[in-house]
């Protein structure tokens, strides 16, 4: 199926047919979810279907007595501003946005409509609430990963190759979450021996230049930092880390089941399960204001053997014992 269709699909399945909507009146709640992905990106599916399966848990039946419409690919900073315009008119009762960068910009659109974020790191350094434990105004969610996530990338990418002494960090310029992170990683680089530089995510020809230029040099790594844009453009870098022969560190669990090397990170779909939650009081009367910011904890250590094979690499022990997952 095309990607216009399945979206296409999907728009229309959050749809009811008129009468429905006259026999419910006033029962009908509206949520719209804003997220990064588009909508036929496997990862996205999942998402969004352990968040409806968990709506439905609360009795939050699509069709029955709630509506929602959904919008992809908001990672594109444009298209996240024309979403924010569209979703604002719709009047919804609840917003279910997907990293920082997309819910700022629905609170600059507006600062009335009840917002759940999911996936966003430190909200309170990117502004997006006062803080975890009084997140005031009109949004609160779940909190990503942490600064020290990409230190442990860094830390099992030289585990699982000690020969990089040199390592690439992809990241998004624009995320205060990625800057930390380099620095967290600046501060124990040292100690690993291992010099860092950085590549920006933004686009296509950006990845590839910068991995490119990168993978002349000798006992080169990547470390890719977790964001928006990396996920839109995983196929892209897993194909070319696999062309250069960089061993790569990622901090979601999918980059691995698409043919990466090794990742250690958050689980980014049961944010989705506990957004519902969140939205479901939202619906039954409580205000964002009131519920309290959460920081997601568990993570993960997931492991391709077949990527490391085709590297040439001897996987440690170590690594094999406290691996969640290994990818055979």
């Amino acid at each position: 199926m095309r990607r216009r269709e399945f979206i296409a699909g999907l728009t229309g399945a959050a749809a009811w047919p008129l009468a429905a909507h006259a026999q419910q009146g006033d029962r009908i709640r509206r949520i719209v979810v804003l997220q990064t992905l588009l909508g036929d990106d496997p990862l996205s599916r999942a998402q969004l279907g352990a968040f409806t399966e968990a709506l439905g848990k609360f009795g939050w039946i699509e069709g029955r007595n709630v509506k929602i419409d959904y919008r992809f690919g908001a990672e594109n900073p444009d298209r996240a501003r024309r979403y924010a315009a569209e979703l604002v008119a719709l009047a919804p009762n609840a917003v279910l946005t997907v990293g920082a960068i997309v819910t700022k910009t629905l609170q600059q659109a507006s600062r009335e409509v009840p917002i759940v974020f999911v996936v966003a790191s430190d909200p309170v350094g990117e502004g997006l609430v006062a803080s975890q434990a009084r997140p005031g105004g009109n949004t609160t969610g779940f909190a990503g990963a942490e600064y020290g996530t990409t230190t442990k990338s860094l830390e099992l990418l030289k585990e699982i190759a000690p020969n990089v002494t040199r390592s690439a960090v992809i990241r998004d310029p624009t995320l205060t979450t990625n800057a930390g992170q380099f620095g967290a990683m600046q501060a124990v680089a040292p100690q690993l021996g291992v010099e860092l530089s950085t590549i920006d995510v933004r686009n296509p020809d950006e990845i590839a230049r910068g991995i490119a230029a990168f993978a002349r040099g000798r006992n080169g790594g990547l470390v890719v930092a977790n964001s928006a844009a990396a996920l839109v453009h995983r196929e892209l870098i897993i194909t070319l880390a696999a062309r250069h022969r960089l061993p790569a560190a990622y901090s979601i669990r999918i980059f691995v089941i698409d043919g990466g090397l090794i990742s250690y990170g958050v689980d980014v779909i049961e944010p989705f399960r506990r957004g519902a939650d969140y939205i479901n009081r939202i619906l039954k009367g409580e205000k964002p204001s009131d519920l309290p910011v959460q920081t997601t904890t568990r993570y993960q250590t997931i492991l391709n053997m077949k990527t490391a094979k085709a590297l040439g690499l001897t996987v440690p022990q170590s690594i094999l014992l406290r691996a969640d997952e290994v990818i055979e």
